[in-house]
């Protein structure tokens, strides 16, 4: 376990040493970070192996860009047993336990899709602190949101680490996908009435519904990259042929929203953007207007 946990932390964020030094020389993190030690003592590896690899400090690292106007709080620690993550009060909180169902999910080999074991522990652990940290930007910048605000936290943690390289985004993509894929199946049994409302009522979309949106907006940023999903049938035609305007509503509200409040110097270093498609923005060519695809 402590190998295989030591060698996800290690490709975590894929942080280049260029990020890393770029990070160093500006001003100090908004996010501050602590590991709390566990209650359990199964989790003692866990909290052990991810504290000695720095992992909060990759993330701290990561997220160095963005400009917020107080300090989040990230941590890992142990949750009475709930194998998830939080944010409220302007704290985030990695469970333990969720980082040991990963684990534990994880398969044996690569699976028939490509997805290697090592991308089922990488690809949510990412997306999950990304989503939460989506939470935080919602909170701290005031930011509208229209619609429901965990599926705007997904499209705002597909999106930031589609800003990554070609090759981590599509590990990412295809773990993250995986894991609730996984969640999906381990639902299969009957529910009672009682389980049918809550897993219904849940704020949260159905894990069915949460892989295919981000292999949508995956599929949108680069249809030739992952061309795959669609014709290996893992995202169904009818879907995606509108995940190209899906994605361009994402970046519309990214750039107009988020971007304001992150160092763009520093994010040229630590993300590479170039490789995505970009569209012109709301705001550049005009509310209402069509765009170029769309004009007579």
């Amino acid at each position: 376990m402590k190998t295989a946990l030591a060698l996800a932390v290690v490709g975590m964020f894929l942080v280049t040493a260029t990020a890393m030094t770029a990070f160093a020389a500006s001003k100090a993190s908004q996010i501050s970070i602590r590991y709390v030690p566990p209650k359990n003592p199964a989790h003692q590896p866990i909290y052990k192996d991810l504290k000695e690899r720095r992992a909060l400090e990759k993330l701290q690292e990561f997220l160095s860009p963005f400009r917020l106007p107080r300090t989040v709080q990230f941590s890992l620690a142990g949750c009475d047993g709930e194998d998830d993550a939080s944010y409220g009060d302007e704290a985030i909180t990695i469970c333990y336990e969720y980082v040991d169902k990963l684990w534990k999910n994880m398969p044996a080999k690569t699976t028939p899709a490509g997805i290697a074991p090592m991308d089922t522990v990488i690809g949510p652990f990412v997306d999950t602190s990304l989503h939460e940290f989506a939470h935080a930007l919602f909170d701290m910048l005031n930011l509208p949101v229209l619609g429901r605000e965990e599926d705007a936290a997904d499209q705002v943690a597909a999106y930031i680490y589609l800003q990554l390289g070609k090759a981590e985004a599509r590990r990412l993509i295809m773990g993250t996908a995986y894991a609730y894929l996984t969640d999906a199946k381990s639902d299969d049994a009957p529910l009672t009435p009682k389980e049918f409302a809550e897993d219904f009522a849940e704020a949260h979309g159905m894990p069915q519904q949460r892989a295919y949106n981000v292999l949508c907006i995956a599929y949108g940023a680069d249809t030739k990259l992952f061309g795959d999903f669609v014709t290996k049938g893992y995202l169904p035609e009818e879907r995606a042929d509108v995940c190209e305007e899906e994605y361009e509503q994402v970046q519309d509200a990214y750039e107009e929203l988020v971007t304001p409040h992150i160092d763009s110097a520093l994010a040229k270093r630590i993300f590479n953007r170039t490789w995505l498609r970009k569209t012109p923005t709301l705001k550049q060519r005009g509310r209402g207007l069509p765009r170029p695809k769309d004009a007579p």
